[in-house]
Formats: C-alpha cells, structure tokens, sequence
C-alpha cells in the first residue's frame, strides 16, 4: 500500500502519528514539486485530481484507492487489528 502526502498537510502527520506506517508495510510518498517519482506514481495511478482536492491519499495493495480521511484510517486500523500492530487510540 501507498500513502499520499504532503507536507503541510494535519491529516497526513495524524495518520503517521497514530499508526506505525512502516510496520504495516505502507510506503509514504511526500508530494512535492521537487519529487517528480511520486508525482509520477500519483499520475500513474489517476489520482492528480484527487489529490487536488485532498490529501491523504491511500492507495491499497489491488490499486483501488481510498480518498476519504475517516475511511483510510479507519482501514489502518482493521489492518492494524488484524497484523497485531499497536496504534494510538483512536476514539479518545
């Protein structure tokens, strides 16, 4: 899995604060003018506008995306649930 992010972006430091991205097996790409890979992997996958729009973005493993803050963490959360990683409560 992919996750899209961007700098300045609360959203995107909240997932990272919360979940051990790595340990799940997330790549993080930080969109950036001067990351012309990840700029190039976001296009490849259709989602310019997208992120556009918003961030973050959660690219699953079948190239699906999810695009919708509550939605990508509340799917951190099941697949940190069900590999046994910790997480930051979430509901607090």
């Amino acid at each position: 899995m992919t996750l899209f992010t961007k700098s300045d972006c609360t959203r995107c430091m909240e997932l990272k604060n919360t979940f051990d991205l790595k340990a799940l097996g997330i790549e993080i790409e930080k969109l950036d003018p001067d990351n012309a890979e990840a700029l190039s992997h976001l296009a490849w996958h259709g989602l310019v506008e997208a992120a556009r729009k918003h961030l973050p973005i959660l690219v699953l493993d079948d190239c699906s995306s999810v695009t919708n803050y509550n939605e990508i963490r509340n799917h951190l959360a099941q697949e940190a649930q069900r590999t046994g990683i910790a997480c930051v409560n979430l509901f607090v």
